[in-house]
């Protein structure tokens, strides 16, 4: 394959599978071991580095929140910029304490790891999508960003370290963390993709920290064009999804969207399983 060819199927890859529940490292890992020959380990560190990508779309879409945060770290932010702002710290935080140690160990291995930690998180948001029509029918309030107090802020950052496993889904690990806590569920799938910006923007480092080696010998192999229009595809692709997911969570349409993001995570899962990235 030529690297045009090569970088728009990680771009693909990067782009769809970073906001479903699918695993956007362990999908790349997958692709870039069978596309480009790379190790388990090798291919683990350029999953992790790719979200780099998915960072900027994050960033393009969300510019008013970025916005907010920095003005909040300035002293000059609104509340609501200053709450949005503590719960990016905490859950940050947490996510780093969880989620280093995970990177350290896989990084290392040369083989794949075989499990489906997919199919337990998408029997999850299959409850959840029960729980949000229980509390539809029943009219049980569910909560925002404000009514979320220390615990659960904990709780959601342990979510998106684990999802530092290969199989796991950060997206999914996320807003199904937060459904289960009763967040409204565009609120849910909101914090979940702006928590998504200090997480890869800590992954992309870390992993040239840790593995510049392996990512410098990755990008050799796609070439710096192909990265180019890899990080554009993804760009892209992933602009388009986060607008239809946050318009679907928004919508009468939210319980059959969960429980289908559900049975994706279970097919994952099982794909995964079979063929030793899950």
């Amino acid at each position: 394959m030529n690297w045009a060819v090569d970088g728009a199927i990680l771009g693909l890859v990067q782009g769809i599978s970073e906001w479903l529940p699918i695993s956007s490292k362990t999908q790349i890992m997958f692709v870039s071991t069978y596309l480009l020959g790379l190790t388990f380990g090798a291919a683990y560190a350029f999953g992790l580095f790719l979200e780099f990508a998915t960072l900027a779309a994050a960033v393009i879409y969300f510019r008013r929140e970025v916005w907010g945060v920095l003005r909040a770290l300035a002293l000059r932010g609104s509340p609501e910029d200053r709450l949005l702002l503590k719960y990016l710290v905490v859950v940050t935080l947490v996510t780093a304490a969880v989620a280093l140690p995970i990177y350290l160990y896989f990084s290392e291995l040369s083989g794949p790891v075989v499990g489906a930690p997919m199919i337990a998180l998408g029997l999850v948001l299959i409850g959840d999508a029960l729980l949000i029509k229980l509390s539809r029918e029943r009219h049980t309030p569910r909560r925002g960003l404000s009514e979320l107090g220390w615990r659960d802020l904990l709780l959601i950052g342990v979510a998106q370290g684990l999802a530092a496993l290969p199989g796991v889904s950060r997206s999914g690990a996320t807003v199904s963390a937060m459904l289960l806590l009763g967040v409204r569920p565009r609120d849910a799938f909101r914090l979940s993709f702006l928590a998504l910006i200090p997480a890869a923007l800590g992954a992309t480092g870390v992993a040239l920290l840790f593995s510049r080696h392996k990512i410098a010998s990755a990008v050799a192999l796609v070439s710096p064009q192909g990265l180019a229009l890899a990080t554009a595809v993804a760009v892209v692709v992933s602009l388009l999804l986060i607008e239809m997911l946050l318009r679907l969570a928004s919508s009468k349409r939210i319980v059959p969207l969960v429980a289908s993001l559900g049975v994706i995570a279970i097919l994952s899962g099982i794909v995964g399983a079979l063929t030793g990235y899950g």
